[in-house]
C-alpha cells in the first residue's frame, strides 16, 4: 500500500521537478529490492504462470481502469512485442460483453493500485469459473484482488509522486517497471533472440536494424555476374552498368570470386593498358568475405565496416549466389 498515506503532505510548491523525479526513482528503488528479497518466489511463480500460458496456446490478457489502465495497455504491447501474446481488456467494457474474449488456459494481469477497483472485482467469479490464473499489481497485498489472486505482486510505494500524494504516479511507474521485468524475464525463459525481435518489427528504424540480409540485398537481375573467361572490358561494362562497384564472378551460378572497383584500380596502376587483355578469372579475388541471406543486417555492417569493403556476396550452403548486399543498402541500420 502507499505506506506514508497518513503522514502530513507537503505543500506541492514544496516539491520540485527533481524532488517528484526521486520520489519515482525511490519507488522504483523499493521494488527492486522487493524482487530481490521477499517478492522474489511470487515472481518466479507469475513468470511461470505466463511460461504455461504460452505453452498450452493461451495469452496474456492485461486489465486495469484509469491510469493502471493505460499502463496495463503498456505491458500488454511489450509481452507481445518480445514473444508473449498478450491483450488489453477494458474491465468496464468486459462486463458489457467483452469478456468472450478471455478462452481457457488465459493468464489474466489485473493492476489496481488499491486492490478494490469495483470493475476488476466484477470480473473475479467468471475468472474463476474459466479457471484462468490471475496475477495481480497492487499496492495493498491485504485488498480483495490481492487475496483472490494467485499471484499477488506487491507495487506499494512510501508515496505518490504528487504533492497532494493522491495521484497515481510513483504506483504507476513501478507497475510499468514491473511488468517490464515480467515480460524480459518471461523471453529470456523462451530463448527469445534478435530474430524473433525482428520478425515482430518489421517496420521504422528497429525494422531496418533488426532485418535480414535478404530483406535488403539485390538479386536477380540486378546482381552484377561474368564468366571467369570474361574479358576485362566486358568485365568493366557489367560493373558499370550494375552500379554497384563491384561483380560477381560465376561458373553454374556458384561463387568463383570477385572483382570490386578498387581490384580493377590496382590492376590498372600494376599492369597499365595490359590489364585489359586479362580475364575475369585472373583478376579476380578469389576467396571474398560472403555473408548468408538469413544473417541480420548489422551483421553485414559489421563486416563492411571491418573489411573496409562495400560489398558482400550472398550464397547459400553450396556457395550459391543469392545477392549482393552494398553499403548504400544498410543506411540507417545500426550495429547491435
Amino acid at each position: 500500500m502507499n505506506r506514508n498515506k497518513d503522514k502530513d503532505c507537503p505543500d506541492p510548491q514544496e516539491l520540485g521537478p527533481a524532488a517528484l523525479v526521486r520520489l519515482e526513482a525511490a519507488a522504483l528503488e523499493g521494488l527492486a529490492v522487493r524482487l530481490e528479497g521477499p517478492m522474489a518466489a511470487d515472481f518466479d511463480r507469475a513468470v511461470e504462470l505466463i511460461m504455461r500460458c504460452g505453452e498450452s496456446n493461451g495469452r496474456v490478457v492485461v486489465t486495469g481502469m484509469g491510469k493502471s489502465g493505460i499502463i496495463a495497455q503498456k505491458i500488454a504491447a511489450t509481452l507481445s512485442s518480445t514473444g508473449s501474446p498478450a491483450l488489453f481488456l477494458h474491465p468496464a467494457e468486459a462486463v458489457h460483453g467483452d469478456l468472450g474474449v478471455l478462452m481457457a488456459g488465459d493468464v489474466v494481469i489485473a493492476l489496481s493500485a488499491s486492490g478494490e477497483t469495483e470493475e476488476i472485482l466484477r470480473l473475479l467469479a467468471t475468472l474463476k469459473r474459466k479457471g484462468d490464473a490471475l496475477v495481480s499489481f497492487c499496492c495493498n497485498l491485504n485488498s480483495t484482488l490481492a487475496q483472490a489472486s494467485d499471484v499477488a505482486l506487491d507495487c506499494g510505494v512510501e508515496r505518490e509522486a504528487c504533492g497532494l500524494n493522491l495521484a497515481p504516479t510513483a504506483s504507476t511507474t513501478a507497475m510499468l517497471a514491473l511488468g517490464d521485468a515480467l515480460a524480459v524475464a518471461v523471453s529470456l525463459r523462451k530463448g527469445f533472440r534478435a530474430e524473433d525481435f525482428a520478425e515482430l518489427h518489421p517496420g521504422g528504424k528497429l525494422g531496418k536494424q533488426l532485418a535480414k540480409v535478404r530483406d535488403l540485398m539485390h538479386a536477380g537481375d540486378a546482381v552484377p555476374v561474368v564468366a571467369p573467361t570474361t574479358q576485362m572490358t566486358d568485365v568493366i561494362y557489367e560493373m558499370s552498368s550494375k552500379k554497384l562497384g563491384m561483380t560477381t564472378v560465376q561458373e553454374d551460378g556458384r561463387l568463383r570470386g570477385v572483382i570490386s572497383d578498387g581490384d580493377l584500380r590496382r590492376l590498372l596502376e600494376r599492369e597499365g593498358g595490359a590489364a585489359l587483355s586479362r580475364t575475369a578469372g585472373e583478376a579476380m579475388n578469389a576467396h571474398p568475405r560472403t555473408i548468408a541471406a538469413t544473417e541480420l543486417a548489422a551483421k553485414a555492417l559489421a563486416i563492411l565496416e571491418e573489411r573496409k569493403i562495400t560489398s558482400l556476396v550472398v550464397v547459400d550452403a553450396d556457395h550459391q549466389v543469392e545477392g549482393v548486399v552494398h553499403l548504400h543498402d544498410l543506411w540507417g541500420v545500426e550495429l547491435i
